[in-house]
């Protein structure tokens, strides 16, 4: 049976459209499975019909033919989403007969959905004159046979070949930049692709030492010049993207690689994919979801050096008005070679949400949209909407569906220029409860990015960046001089340093760590606990960079219960004592930092009276919190759809931990991606929460939100939400609540 229900997909795949593809199914399946009659019902949701596209058995004549959801046993299997097996289908219940087609000469009947991500794409039926069950492993083969198709329809309906698109083609993808675009669509196929190349040996080892040679210099000198190009508008983080291509173009283990495979008579081409793709897989293994998106930098960078082995110049994109960009693959240097008022969106066949040119695409305010499965044939030149937060992708779309997103453009251009113009107003509620807004930053905090003259301090500043993009361990000079950096550029401004998270999912490139469950595993405080050394390097860096400038604090991450946080502080104490000898010995003096630890473990929920007279803060990890209560891994998409942070479980916990930290005298801030969301930053400041800190993106539009509602409103609209039982009645309720004050277009980021 395998041999049959693989000889059925291969047969089905193969076909050159999707009527040839049902054809053929049902066809071969009346042979495997012996029966009279195969037939496939394809989901229309416009006409919220099931329509019959195939038959093998049934008479198909040219007139449309179709049973409602609601009707007949096909509507009853796809509101199920389940198999039902009848061995008389006329006296079932549901049953509904199909004049004109001879469907009263079978009595058997099994079908079976065919679900893709929890859709019911369309029904797969097989009947048979004899009124009998079909056995275990007709049901099995049948049910294997229709999950395996239901992938190849699911291509098929993302190529515009489904019953129900009539106007125009409607593609999805994952919204990687936020924001909207209509524009004419460009098709760039013109940048070299690494698995095009094929081997070769070289005439002459000398000319291919020059080729590549000139190639590294063309391509360093290329990121160095989108290096200086960006520097006045982009945040210190996102110019790193440039810093990491030149830092890889210099590292002397990946030169040496190179020129030993063009020293061994390899073409340069043929040396750069060979290198290339080992680096690149050699990341792609790791499991830490950061380090793993790092295999595509190195990827971008070799098809860079292809580029410039056949060119020494970069020319410019020149169209006469905005137009979006299409491309298999997008990298950093095609967004900075297209002027930015040319550019309207970006869609990529290939890469992620978090890519380094998606996160380059969010700097430059680009809509973007990664992993759309379109035919460049049938884009290229069309008319084309890009929703960069629902992660649509429109081409040629109807008049009334162009005319609704063009009113969106207009009201969201209109949109950020209020917002960004009272950026530097402060947080306050309409019935003047004051909220403090805090940064999360990553490499970087530079006072010259305006949105900085706009928040409180920072609220969590992640220092195992720097840790990840070294070779070694950082000493403890490197360390205080970064942080002293980070700490002068805001002098008057608390900032929040959380101690080193890595570990399990997040390993270091010189420090490998394999665990078959890393987010259960040695990550967080367990891991600086079992190397004290190197947490006592980092602490003494910390409290040497913030001597005169006495506006830091430590933040411990991933603690589980007391004893972590005993162990911590005795640690802490000592590094403490260290510094202070020596500062006083150099005639300064060093404060006693405030010290805090990240609620983010479920177990400190039920520890947390045990806190007091132990930290002087608490900050709430949404993320990682909402990952443990739920148990879901958060990275995995199979299960991506349960992660909710609306999640009563969640919510109810985010006030249990507040209400506690209220009796209990100790400050309470929350720094996970709930702050930053408008729903999740209505509903904390209506449970009382009154310190977020959020990404640099969200900071502008939180703080005018937060500024058009009364905290009353919110408190009213918190407790709704925590006495909901479903995920999407918080939702229902929070959308409405929002449109009614007439800010409903800062949620079309969706969930």
């Amino acid at each position: 049976m395998l041999t049959q229900l693989r000889e059925i997909v291969e047969k089905v795949a193969s076909a050159e459209t999707l009527i040839d593809a049902l054809d053929q199914l049902v066809v071969s399946t009346c042979q495997a499975m012996n029966t009279d009659c195969c037939s496939v019902y394809i989901a229309d949701s416009r006409r919220q019909e099931y329509t019959l596209m195939a038959s093998q058995g049934l008479v198909k004549t040219h007139k449309h033919i179709a049973l409602g959801f609601e009707e007949g046993l096909v509507g009853l299997v796809g509101r199920r989403a389940e198999p039902i097996n009848v061995a008389d289908a006329r006296q079932h219940p549901h049953f509904k007969h199909l004049p004109g087609t001879g469907e009263e000469h079978f009595g058997s009947f099994f079908g079976t959905p065919i679900t893709h991500q929890r859709q019911v794409l369309g029904v797969l039926v097989i009947q048979q004159k004899a009124r009998r069950e079909f056995d275990e492993s007709e049901e099995s083969f049948m049910v294997t046979l229709a999950a395996q198709l239901a992938v190849i329809l699911a291509h098929a309906k993302a190529q515009g070949m489904w019953p129900d698109q009539h106007d125009g083609l409607h593609l999805t993808g994952s919204a990687s930049s936020q924001g909207v675009a209509v524009a004419k669509a460009w098709w760039d196929d013109n940048q070299p692709r690494l698995e095009q190349v094929l081997p070769a040996s070289s005439l002459s080892i000398e000319n291919e030492q020059e080729r590549l040679t000139i190639a590294i210099d063309l391509a360093s000198n290329e990121f160095r010049r989108l290096r200086k190009r960006f520097d006045s508008e982009l945040h210190k983080e996102t110019l790193a993207i440039f810093d990491l291509f030149s830092h890889l173009l210099n590292d002397p283990m990946l030169r040496k690689d190179l020129f030993a495979k063009v020293n061994a008579g390899d073409l340069a081409e043929w040396a750069i994919r060979q290198v290339v793709e080992a680096y690149s897989t050699r990341f792609a293994n790791m499991k830490d979801a950061y380090l793993k998106e790092r295999a595509q930098d190195i990827r971008e960078l070799g098809q860079r050096l292809l580029f410039f082995l056949y060119n020494e110049d970069v020319s410019e994109y020149e169209w006469d008005q905005p137009r979006v960009l299409l491309t298999r693959e997008l990298t950093a240097a095609m967004l900075a070679t297209i002027p930015r008022d040319k550019l309207a969106g970006v869609v990529a066949q290939e890469g992620a949400a978090n890519s380094h040119a998606a996160i380059l695409s969010r700097a430059l305010g680009i809509p973007a949209i990664m992993g759309v499965d379109f035919v460049p044939d049938k884009v290229h030149n069309c008319q084309v909407v890009v929703d960069g937060y629902r992660g649509d992708f429109l081409v040629n779309p109807n008049r009334h569906v162009l005319k609704e997103y063009r009113r969106l453009l207009r009201e969201e251009n209109e949109q950020t220029k209020i917002v960004e113009s009272e950026l530097a107003k402060c947080a306050v509620t309409k019935d003047n409860q004051r909220i403090y807004i805090h940064l999360n930053a990553g490499l970087s905090a530079d006072t010259s990015i305006a949105v900085n003259r706009g928040v409180d301090g920072v609220g969590l500043y992640r220092t195992e960046v720097p840790f990840l993009l070294q070779r070694s361990f950082p000493s403890e000079e490197e360390q205080a001089t970064q942080y002293h950096a980070i700490l002068s550029s805001y002098p008057t401004k608390p900032v929040v340093m959380r101690t080193l998270d890595i570990g399990g999912d997040k390993p270091l490139p010189y420090l490998a760590i394999e665990e078959d469950n890393p987010f259960l595993g040695w990550r967080g405080i367990r891991f600086t606990l079992d190397h004290p050394e190197i947490f006592l390097i980092q602490v003494r860096a910390m409290l040497r960079a913030s001597i005169g400038l006495d506006n830091m604090d430590i933040l411990l991450p991933m603690i589980s219960g007391v004893a972590e946080l005993d162990e911590a502080i005795v640690l802490i104490e000592r590094a403490f004592d260290e510094v202070q000898k020596q500062a006083e010995q150099q005639g300064q003096t060093l404060r006693r930092p405030r010290l805090g630890i990240m609620i983010e473990v479920p177990s400190i929920l039920y520890q947390l009276p045990a806190l007091k007279g132990k930290v002087d803060f608490i900050s709430v990890g949404s993320n990682d919190l909402t990952q443990y209560l739920l148990a879901v891994d958060r990275n995995n998409a199979r299960v991506a759809n349960v992660y909710d942070a609306l999640h009563p479980a969640v919510l109810n916990a985010l006030k249990h931990i507040l209400t506690a930290s209220q009796q209990l005298g100790i400050p309470v801030s929350v720094c996970g991606e709930l702050a930053g969301d408008p729903v999740g930053a209505l509903l904390l400041v209506g449970m009382g929460y009154r310190s977020l800190s959020m990404n640099t993106r969200n900071v502008a539009k939180i703080k005018y939100i937060l500024r058009q509602i009364d905290a009353q409103e919110m408190e009213a609209l918190a407790l709704q939400a925590l006495n909901a039982a479903l995920a999407t009645d918080v939702r229902t309720t929070t959308t409405r609540f929002v449109e009614e004050k007439g800010l409903g277009g800062f949620l079309r980021a969706g969930k």
